[in-house]
């Protein structure tokens, strides 16, 4: 029988939210980075962080999935506290973080990264699973991964969100570096797994092709929320004019 700390979390508790941050504080050394933040997903919608670089994004994404110490606050997944968790046991819960830079395992085949990122009881279906939503990726199972192109290594990085049984998904600027073609590939396959009912908090430097997968938008400025509410109402927000156009 599974411990609490690799359990996974009931879908039906906590009020219908995939994942909620309350009152989070975190940073670096003595440096904080996050302040006072506060924020919800819903089951099964996408939500967009956007934000200033520098502003948190990716400290919000790591201390959600508990690769940096919540220093205040709550972290819950479908009303579970995962506060505090290990970075494995908030995995276990069906949370999962796909980061900037790729996220493979360089030196490993294809294969053996897909077998890595699957759940523990669905090994044997990595390869199938990855190869329903990137067949190039079949073709290259006994390739090592540092050997792919971009592209491909961010395929297999995005695989990590259905081999491993994911029920809420982070992503971490996806398209970053990538070609137009590859981005497009990027956006279908999230707009995929978000019709098969994963919730989805996406940051991402194309702001317009993650508005236009969001249902809710966060504004993240120097390490709080500035702004939270439909993408429809951003046009008003003369914080987000400056962070788009950079004036």
């Amino acid at each position: 029988m599974p411990d609490a700390e690799t359990a996974r979390l009931p879908a039906q508790a906590g009020g219908g939210l995939a994942l909620s941050l309350e009152s989070v504080t975190a940073g670096y050394g003595a440096s904080v980075v996050l302040r006072d933040v506060t924020l919800s997903l819903p089951a099964g919608t996408v939500a967009a962080l956007l934000g200033p670089n520098g502003a948190g994004k990716t400290t919000l994404l790591r201390a959600a999935t508990g690769l940096l110490r919540v220093r205040s606050g709550r972290v819950s997944c479908y009303g579970g506290d995962i506060t505090g968790r290990s970075v494995d046991g908030i995995a276990r819960t069906g949370v999962c973080l796909i980061p900037e830079g790729r996220g493979v395992f360089p030196s490993l085949t294809v294969r053996q990264n897909l077998r890595l990122f699957a759940a523990e009881d669905k090994t044997a279906q990595a390869v199938e699973r990855a190869a329903g939503f990137f067949p190039s990726l079949a073709r290259r199972l006994d390739q090592v991964a540092g050997s792919l192109s971009g592209g491909e290594q961010q395929m297999l990085a995005l695989s990590r969100a259905v081999v491993g049984d994911a029920r809420v998904v982070l992503v971490d600027e996806a398209s970053m570096g990538l070609s137009p073609i590859m981005v497009d590939q990027v956006f279908e396959f999230l707009a995929r797994i978000t019709a098969a009912g994963t919730s989805l908090l996406v940051v991402e430097q194309y702001v317009h092709r993650a508005l236009d997968i969001a249902g809710h938008v966060y504004l993240l400025n120097r390490g709080q929320i500035a702004f939270s509410g439909p993408p429809a109402d951003l046009a008003g927000d003369d914080l987000f004019r400056r962070y788009v156009t950079g004036d």
